[in-house]
């Protein structure tokens, strides 16, 4: 009886450890968002008798990667990016789909879609040294204040040609999506009282109307000698201060200006989302191994964070399953989100234990 006992123990858990690793191999296998998806690039070609639709197809190629660089990649190291063959671009091509195609008057007209592999993608960039940024688009305020310091004038909303003019020739790269104030008489009266001190003033009173968490307030300095403008920049848990400067600036170049500043902010965000490829930080994670939905739920986490570069069991028994995870960056941020998504880590052990 004794042996049959501990037989019965083994059975048992054998099954329990069976029924495990069906839940590892069948959990949530496919929801991993493994690719940069860019849509809807544009391709025309003369239609003669050189045409070939591979030279199409590989022209849809080229403009799909030009423009996933724009977005996850800072504005001063696209330029290491340049040279990229077609050759490897190709590699890091997962799949594309012809949307649309027609002709006419000779020119033959191609929609894509194209899916970039992310993880190759990333392995090309660290060669050259460069690290991508997670694409989220953000909503955010800004505020721009126009003043012109020899008529010690403040000018603001629709009389400011830079509100006039922000929203113009809006680039689909970029990830920050601008709220403009609205035309208030009450803000315009309080700001332009706030002359002498507008760099200390906070901009509360019209902050506070808008339900955002982010916000941009630009000061433009117009003189003789040009335009210097002093941006407050909040994107994330911080404010920063930036200072640009042209020289001989007038209104004729102003979409110039407004585009040379869309892409400076687009950097400050690109870096709040920065992914370090070059650090691979271990971490072990304990869970429940009968809390079903908790572990399903884990894995979903895992398999769409674009910061774990990799993920799996390391060890498992009756109680506990154990998670080995291959995180690109540091215990903080790990922490910071995995409490967005819901979850408590109690990290006072070597082995962290999900709650």
């Amino acid at each position: 009886m004794k042996i049959k006992l501990l037989s019965l123990k083994q059975f048992l858990y054998i099954f329990l450890l069976t029924i495990a690793l069906l839940k590892i191999f069948f959990s949530t296998t496919f929801l991993h968002a493994d690719s940069f998806d860019i849509k809807n690039i544009e391709i025309s070609k003369k239609f003669d008798i050189n045409f070939q639709k591979n030279d199409v197809i590989n022209s849809g190629f080229k403009i799909g990667f030009k423009n996933l660089i724009l977005k996850i990649v800072n504005s001063t190291d696209q330029h290491k990016l340049k040279n990229i063959s077609i050759s490897d671009i190709k590699t890091i091509v997962d799949n594309f789909s012809i949307k649309e195609e027609k002709f006419i008057d000779d020119i033959y007209y191609v929609k894509l879609d194209v899916s970039f592999n992310k993880k190759r993608i990333y392995s090309i960039l660290e060669k050259q040294n460069v690290f991508p940024s997670l694409p989220q688009k953000k909503k955010i305020l800004f505020i721009p204040v126009l003043i012109d310091e020899e008529k010690k004038n403040i000018i603001l909303f629709s009389e400011n040609i830079f509100f006039q003019k922000w929203l113009e020739n809006t680039d689909n790269n970029h990830q920050l999506e601008y709220i403009l104030p609205v035309d208030d008489i009450e803000d315009v009266k309080i700001i332009k009282s706030k002359y002498n001190s507008l760099e200390e003033y906070d901009f509360e009173s019209i902050i506070k109307k808008y339900s955002l968490d982010n916000f941009i307030i630009s000061l433009f300095y117009k003189n003789k000698d040009g335009l210097r403008i002093l941006s407050k920049i909040n994107l994330g848990n911080q404010l920063i201060l930036d200072n640009q400067s042209f020289q001989k600036f007038d209104f004729t170049n102003t979409l110039d200006v407004i585009s040379n500043l869309k892409t400076n902010f687009e950097d400050y965000w690109k870096k709040e989302n920065q992914i370090n490829t070059s650090i691979r930080l271990p971490l072990l994670v304990s869970l429940n191994i009968n809390d079903d939905k908790k572990i399903r739920n884990f894995e979903i986490f895992l398999k769409n964070y674009d910061l774990v570069s990799n993920f799996y069991v390391k060890s498992l028994n009756n109680r506990k399953i154990n998670y080995q995870i291959i995180f690109n960056g540091t215990p903080r941020i790990f922490i910071s989100n995995i409490e967005k998504f819901g979850f408590k880590l109690d990290i006072k052990n070597k082995i962290w234990n999900l709650e």
